[in-house]
């Protein structure tokens, strides 16, 4: 399959069924879920078909998307209302945080937080922290004691596709990685 179509197709999905699923007149269910027949049918502008979202949720190297039956839906990074049925769980000793150095300052004077998300998002290795970076300017990776906030009580979640999730990261567990 043509490597634009399946980018634009899953730029249009993360939009959709993170964001704004009523912009095409779809509902999610309280889990994220819709049906795929019915995103079909409401996306005329996009040519989708089954094979296509298939192929998009098998390809997507972040596994940005899940198909269950005839229902799909995104693995995180919603900023609609989504219950994700994540699990609690005991992290690594060490996650990472790729962002832009721009942001540095308001990072080490407020911590990380979720913004307009549901969460904040970690990666369990660097090379994913730095690939997330560069999508925001010139990359600064940020390390942070996961198992330190682990037993000081913080919550962690792991998605289906690996990416960590907490609802803040206090400047005190965090440090400034050497580039």
């Amino acid at each position: 399959m043509n490597q634009d179509i399946l980018k634009k197709t899953s730029k249009y999905l993360s939009y959709i069924l993170r964001h704004n699923p009523s912009s095409i007149g779809l509902a999610l269910d309280t889990h994220g879920w819709t049906d795929i027949d019915e995103l079909i049918e409401k996306s005329k502008d996009m040519d989708l078909d089954r094979a296509l979202l298939e192929e998009v949720v098998d390809t997507n190297a972040k596994k940005r998307f899940a198909i269950d039956g005839d229902k799909i839906r995104a693995n995180q990074g919603h900023s609609i209302i989504i219950d994700l049925e994540l699990k609690h769980l005991s992290p690594p000793n060490k996650l990472y945080h790729g962002t832009a150095t721009r942001f540095l300052d308001s990072i080490m004077r407020y911590g990380l937080t979720k913004q307009a998300r549901h969460h904040v998002h970690l990666s369990n290795n660097i090379d994913t922290a730095i690939n997330v970076g560069k999508r925001h300017g010139k990359v600064a990776i940020l390390e942070l004691d996961a198992k330190k906030m682990d037993e000081e009580g913080f919550i962690f979640y792991c998605s289906d596709n690996g990416i960590w999730l907490t609802d803040s990261v206090p400047i005190k567990f965090l440090k400034i990685m050497e580039n």
